[in-house]
């Protein structure tokens, strides 16, 4: 674990014996800012039509001249990225380890099927609804917040099978 910077170590108190962490601020508005970034390269430039392009219809791009396999490698570098700036991020307040990610695979799994599948929006607009879910569910029923999550989605796909927001 390494330690916080200096610069971000201090708190915010909020009541007489409860504070908030500035590095945990840096952390929620460093996400947002890379959740704009992205929602703006992909809904507002040439390289995200191509993107789209390319997830949409993959070989009448190709046939239009898009280089699609490069167009797949720049989205998984960016991807590559976006993980090790995660990982950097969450270096401070937990351990890091090789395999660290895969705790949070299944529930990247839930928060894109829920959103529905290849929709930027729907993914944002869930992880926010899981994190509330899983967040009050701990606090408000700790009998049954593990399985409150997975009694979202499935409320979810019973009422929309294709998920929350179409691509």
């Amino acid at each position: 674990m390494t330690s916080i910077p200096p610069a971000l170590a201090a708190s915010i108190p909020l009541t007489d014996n409860l504070s908030y962490p500035v590095y945990r601020l840096f952390m929620s508005g460093l996400c947002i800012a890379l959740a704009l970034g992205l929602y703006f390269l992909i809904s507002r430039t040439r390289l995200g039509m191509k993107i789209r392009a390319g997830a949409f219809n993959h070989e009448m791009t190709e046939a239009l001249g898009v280089n699609v396999k490069l167009i797949h490698a720049v989205v998984f570098a960016l991807g590559v990225g976006l993980a090790t700036i995660a990982g950097m991020i969450a270096a401070p307040i937990s351990s890091v380890y090789p395999n660290m990610g895969s705790q949070v695979l299944i529930m990247c799994f839930v928060v894109v099927v829920i959103g529905g599948i290849g929709s930027v929006r729907g993914a944002l607009i869930s992880a926010l609804l899981v994190g509330l879910v899983d967040t009050f569910g701990k606090v408000l029923l700790p009998q049954v917040a593990g399985m409150l999550v997975y009694m979202l989605m499935a409320a979810v796909l019973l009422w929309k099978p294709e998920g929350l927001f179409k691509q």
